[in-house]
């Protein structure tokens, strides 16, 4: 045998199924067939500026991450602690009330915040804010919409802001996602506030593989799979290796290349970045477009940001940059960039002329789409000596793909056993 454990996929996922294999004293190889590791959370350094591939945050009240992740060593840099509505009357911020009440008052005047849908929102956060089990494992699921319907939030506060808001973290505008895991979300966002790596979201994958005693090997696809009576064969480039099991931890869209799994469905977004010689907005939050009669964007971005307000190690000296996002399950989610500037002008209130495009990622399958019931746990071990991990095993996001791996290691453990483990680390 060449190693104990091979595991297909340098994602989140991968990199902690291999970390907990290694300190459980078993041997592993990784192969990507990527230049980098990280899978869909990467970082293109562009001209000076540092570009996510997908608008991504990293939430520090992720369990996983606060258990895996040295957080500290990443140099987050946080969003302000609330969001910007661009809306009929202008922008409006709208900030968490512990922190700043009187910014809130122009919106409660306006009527953007009525207290009975706040009330309404209490009522559908209410229980799993207290206990997030009391969501992830609950018997009754339905969708998003139908759930704040059922709660009574259905004035101005639900439909030019949660709406949009939502929809831009699940990827999905339809409305359709599993009411229970958008509870989470929004859950990991009141315990927490998220921000960026100073070095970018690509940081984070490359915190975790410098722990890793054998490197990656990158640009490696994985050809072929199979099983023996006494292991597994994966076929490469270099050379064939044969191990005593796999682990599968290749991205949704390609599970099926590996298995008899079929893909499951996902939501995709794209992420327009541009660099600009000033910043069109001063505050480092989110900005929502909510100026379509009724709520919702007017255009083809559910949400834009001055990342450099927020994470100014994003951008060089002098330089500003800003992120847009269209969603892909939206008839305008390819808009081409003319459609884009013309709505970022809206939305701002300013020129983009000066504005230069650095780059344009289309992310097909940014995540696993998540209808109700919530299942939180789906199974990995699909054969003998074939796992499967992934953040469609488990949730949608950085969490999910964190706890799948480290659920797919233990297995592992369980079949092979475990040789001199490693004491536990960041």
């Amino acid at each position: 045998m060449d190693t104990d454990v091979v595991v297909i996929g340098a994602g989140l996922a991968g990199l902690q199924c291999a970390r907990r294999l290694q300190r459980s004293g078993l041997t592993v190889q990784v192969l990507e067939k990527n230049d980098a590791v990280g899978g869909r959370v990467r970082t293109d350094r562009i001209d000076g500026f540092l570009c996510d591939r997908g608008f991504q945050v990293l939430n520090p009240s992720y369990p996983a991450v606060r258990k895996f992740i040295d957080v500290a060593a990443l140099g987050l840099q946080r969003f302000g602690a609330g969001v910007v509505v661009r809306n009929s009357e202008g922008l409006m911020s709208l900030t968490q009330p512990l922190r700043r009440p009187s910014a809130n008052v122009t919106a409660v005047r306006n009527g953007l915040l009525d207290l009975r849908d706040l009330r309404a929102l209490a009522r559908w956060l209410g229980p799993t804010l207290l206990r997030a089990t009391s969501a992830s494992r609950a018997t009754r699921d339905t969708t998003l919409a139908a759930s704040l319907d059922e709660a009574g939030a259905t004035g101005r506060l639900r439909r030019e802001v949660i709406d949009t808001f939502l929809a831009g973290v699940l990827a999905d505008s339809s409305g359709q996602s599993s009411a229970n895991y958008a509870r989470l979300l929004v859950r990991s966002f009141a315990l927490a506030i998220p921000g960026l790596p100073q070095a970018g979201m690509g940081a984070l994958p490359t915190q975790m593989a410098a722990s890793l005693e054998q490197p990656p090997q990158l640009e490696t696809p994985a050809q072929n799979l199979r099983e023996t009576t006494s292991g597994v064969e994966i076929d490469t480039d270099h050379g064939r290796l044969l191990a005593r099991t796999a682990v599968v931890a290749v991205g949704p869209e390609s599970l099926n290349d590996f298995t008899e799994e079929p893909n499951p469905a996902t939501h995709g977004l794209t992420t327009w970045w541009f660099s600009a010689p000033e910043p069109p907005l001063r505050e480092p939050y989110l900005v929502v477009d909510a100026s379509k009669p009724g709520g919702g964007p007017a255009g083809p971005v559910w949400n834009t940001a001055v990342i450099s307000n927020i994470a100014p190690s994003y951008a060089p000296a002098g330089g500003h940059l800003i992120e847009a996002t269209t969603l892909l399950d939206r008839p305008d989610g390819r808009a081409d960039e003319t459609a884009v500037r013309r709505h970022l002008e809206q939305i701002y209130g300013t020129s983009t002329s000066r504005w230069q495009v650095l780059a344009h990622h289309v992310i097909a399958h940014t995540l696993p789409a998540t209808p109700p019931p919530l299942v939180d746990r789906s199974p990995q071990r699909i054969s003998d000596r074939v796992f499967v991990c992934g953040d469609h095993r488990d949730t949608g996001s950085i969490q999910g793909a964190l706890v799948s791996g480290d659920r797919a290691a233990h297995a592992i453990v369980g079949v092979l056993g475990s040789a001199d483990p490693q004491p536990e680390d960041a």
